[in-house]
């Protein structure tokens, strides 16, 4: 009787995982990277998000992103990197980069987002970011040094260089292990499924799938 019992139950306890699988799908709702590339995140599943300041959908993206962020595993690490698509968009990522290099990231993301899309500001030139940065508390003195230094111009053509290696065609991108790349476009349904998407590549990679 035992027996009979799981072998009805077995096919019962799959079918959650074959209709997750059978739901995000290799070439419609994500795509494999050839080569994958090379992480920063040693010993743990690394999750980069492509994103441009100047997105509405990565600016819509955000809230969904910082909730599941919240809640990561100890084995993802998230790390967020500009995307380069086109030449205007580097002046947003050096502004990231200022930022980071600054320790004022966690202060600068949100809000940058925000006075783009949501007070419609244009803060495409370098003279009107630094305004912006100086509201955020930065001097211009600082902001001008590092905006312009070595180390933010590295960053920068390592940004462009692996926008391109991720074969990145829209943001927002979330890239999996150096290995997957989804973006908004490729997921049926809104940014809750987007998620969904990011999750089943992890636990696919955490499986060794």
């Amino acid at each position: 009787m035992l027996k009979l019992s799981l072998r009805w139950l077995l096919p019962l306890l799959l079918i959650p995982a074959l209709a997750q699988a059978a739901e995000f799908q290799e070439g419609r709702n994500y795509t494999r990277i050839v080569p994958a590339q090379p992480t920063e995140s040693k010993g743990k599943i690394e999750v980069v998000e492509l994103f441009w300041y100047g997105c509405p959908h990565c600016h819509r993206f955000q809230p969904y992103l910082e909730r599941w962020a919240k809640q990561l595993p100890a084995d993802v690490e998230y790390r967020r990197m500009p995307a380069t698509l086109a030449e205007h968009w580097i002046i947003h990522a050096r502004a990231f980069y200022t930022a980071e290099a600054l320790g004022v990231l966690d202060k600068i993301h949100k809000p940058l987002f925000d006075a783009i899309h949501a007070q419609k500001r244009r803060l495409d030139t370098e003279e009107r970011l630094m305004e912006f940065f100086a509201e955020q508390g930065v001097s211009n003195d600082d902001f001008k040094k590092t905006f312009n230094s070595f180390s933010v111009e590295t960053k920068v053509r390592r940004a462009k260089e692996m926008s391109r290696r991720y074969m990145t065609e829209a943001t927002p991108s979330v890239v999996i292990n150096g290995k997957y790349i989804l973006n908004s476009g490729q997921v049926e349904g809104n940014f809750n499924t987007m998620i969904k998407a990011m999750d089943f590549l992890i636990d696919k990679e955490r499986k060794g799938l």
